[in-house]
């Protein structure tokens, strides 16, 4: 699936939901958006940096669950294919988006920032 380039975010919150809503787009079959259950299977959590253009420039692990390795892998993956997040050249750096994320027992994800929406 190819989505449509996103818009430049005005500020690190626009991004952070930007990029948390691009992941659920990009994954329709993978994701979800309801309510997380009340037993989580893995909950990773991904540091990313971005590039000014908004691509992946690395991705950190700072929360790999002692369950979920396979979890983890798919969210990084998840992280790359949804690329691009957006231009970010005119927010300060460093261009870095943290996500934690909830995968139920069916290894379908929902990032965390979606809790908020």
């Amino acid at each position: 699936m190819t989505l449509a380039p996103p818009p430049a975010p005005r500020n690190e919150a626009e991004l952070q939901r930007q990029f948390a809503r691009r992941l659920v787009a990009a994954h329709p079959d993978s994701s979800y958006t309801a309510r997380a259950p009340d037993r989580l299977l893995a909950i990773p959590v991904l540091e990313v940096e971005l590039e000014a253009d908004g691509s992946v420039r690395g991705i950190k692990v700072l929360r790999k669950p002692s369950t979920g390795n396979e979890a983890t892998a798919l969210a990084i993956a998840a992280v790359r294919r949804a690329a691009p997040y957006g231009n970010v050249s005119r927010l300060p750096r460093p261009w870095k988006v943290v996500e934690t994320f909830l995968f139920d027992d069916d290894l379908r994800f929902k990032p965390r920032t979606l809790d908020a929406d």
